[in-house]
């Protein structure tokens, strides 16, 4: 199986991508076993933090059940360095030539963004119709993915940037959104309180959201 194939078989294990920043090691597991047992298999930890491939490495070994991946892959040297931690998809906010060639060379399947149809057109000519949407809100949101359905029918998009509950549903009312990405399934005080029950309901609700 090719791994645009793969990339958009896992954009289908759920309706939403956690996007997560994860401040301390120690919360990486803890977090991943919530969001599973929400619903939330597939998990996006973004390389924003100085101990993101170490929470990518402990979720990998621990927390069997996730399929954990990489986000904010900005740097060729990035793409690598995800892979030798666990990761099993990269998922970058833009594309340039450079990063994806090293994306390429993982093997590993990707998201890279995209938002105006030029760009779109690009990834295509590599092979690829799963795409990510960002920043979502910010670059049209809604009204601009369908209008790029129309020329582009076969490009799946995962917007992220600015999604919440009530906007999710909308994205995902359109036939070219199977997930959305967001970070509203863990708010930034319930992780710092170490309230994994309420992520673990949060991600309930957003497991149980239609495509």
């Amino acid at each position: 199986m090719d791994r645009n194939q793969q990339m958009l078989d896992l954009m289908a294990l759920g309706p939403v991508i956690p996007v997560l920043v994860i401040e301390e090691a120690d919360q990486a597991v803890p977090l991943a076993q919530a969001l599973v047992a929400g619903g939330l298999r597939v998990l996006e930890v973004t390389l924003r933090t100085p101990v993101a491939l170490e929470c990518i490495a402990r979720i990998a070994a621990d927390v069997p059940d996730a399929i954990v991946g990489a986000g904010t892959v900005n740097r060729p040297i990035d793409a690598d360095a995800a892979r030798q931690s666990g990761a099993k998809f990269l998922v970058s906010p833009g594309s340039t030539a450079a990063l994806l060639d090293e994306m390429d060379k993982t093997h590993l399947p990707y998201l890279a963004g995209a938002v105006t149809a030029s760009e779109v057109l690009g990834l295509l000519e590599r092979g690829l119709t799963a795409l990510k949407f960002f920043p979502a809100e910010p670059a049209g949101g809604i009204n601009y993915l369908k209008a790029l359905a129309g020329p582009l029918p076969e490009i799946r998009f995962c917007p992220t940037g600015g999604i919440d509950l009530a906007k999710a549903k909308q994205y995902l009312a359109l036939p070219n959104v199977p997930c959305v990405g967001g970070s509203w399934v863990v708010p930034k005080e319930a992780l710092a309180a170490g309230d994994y029950a309420r992520i673990e309901t949060l991600a309930r609700e957003a497991a149980s959201l239609t495509p």
